[in-house]
């Protein structure tokens, strides 16, 4: 006979939030191409327009990488767990809500470069540094839940791998608010140089750290002896 359990409704399989998710990153992805414009130039002034508006350029291609390595990454998650439940459900959400921010800070970063205001340039690589840091923050509450719930994951899924991604999606929150540091007292395009390098790390390591062909070469410790 079964036993009744609080859990009816709260649980189910993963593809729902997997379509869910993955209709949402196309229309995130697809509005950041919403801030390349015509340029107004006068005539015979197109291919001038067209080169000034570079920054626009440079911030579309780093967040479209960030928003694939996102995808990425979510599909290496969603991979390893077997049911969702309602907090799953909560942190993901979270982490589509971050993401989809992206389109608002990669418009002000691209203005203000084509601008050319020395402050408001420094405000905007903030900015973006600040939406940066609450993606990574969102990824490691989603880490940090399915470390604690290993009863969500599928059974060949290793114990130390959902540990390790919350050091992953650490690194990032650490780099961006360092990346907002710098770009805001020290130069705005220092800070945009992390911005392109941190989408590169997500994308090597997004089937996980231990996946990684360099750290998979590293030895585990042995057990202590009498363990």
């Amino acid at each position: 006979m079964n036993r009744p359990t609080d859990d009816l409704g709260t649980r189910s399989d993963t593809s729902r939030a997997i379509a869910f998710s993955d209709a949402v990153l196309a229309i995130i992805i697809t509005l950041l191409v919403v801030d390349l414009r015509v340029p107004d130039v006068p005539p015979g002034r197109l291919l001038f327009g067209l080169l000034e508006q570079w920054p626009g350029y440079a911030a579309y291609l780093a967040s479209y990488a960030y928003v694939a390595v996102v995808w990425l990454n979510h599909k290496s998650t969603f991979n390893r767990i077997k049911e969702s439940d309602r907090g799953l459900h909560w942190v993901n959400l979270f982490v589509l809500f971050s993401t989809a921010l992206l389109p608002f800070p990669t418009a002000v970063v691209s203005k203000a470069l084509q601008e050319h205001d020395q402050q408001d340039q420094r405000v905007a690589v903030a900015f973006y540094a600040l939406i940066g840091a609450l993606l990574c923050a969102s990824w490691l509450a989603l880490f940090h839940y399915l470390a604690r719930r290993k009863d969500l994951l599928r059974e060949e899924v290793s114990g130390r791998h959902f540990p390790a991604e919350r050091v992953r999606a650490l690194v990032g929150v650490i780099l961006y608010v360092a990346a907002g540091l710098i770009g805001y007292l020290v130069a705005p395009l220092a800070g945009l140089a992390i911005f392109v390098v941190l989408p590169v790390f997500y994308a090597v390591t997004s089937a996980g750290l231990y996946q990684v062909p360099l750290t998979r070469r590293i030895p585990r410790r042995p057990p202590a002896p009498g363990s």
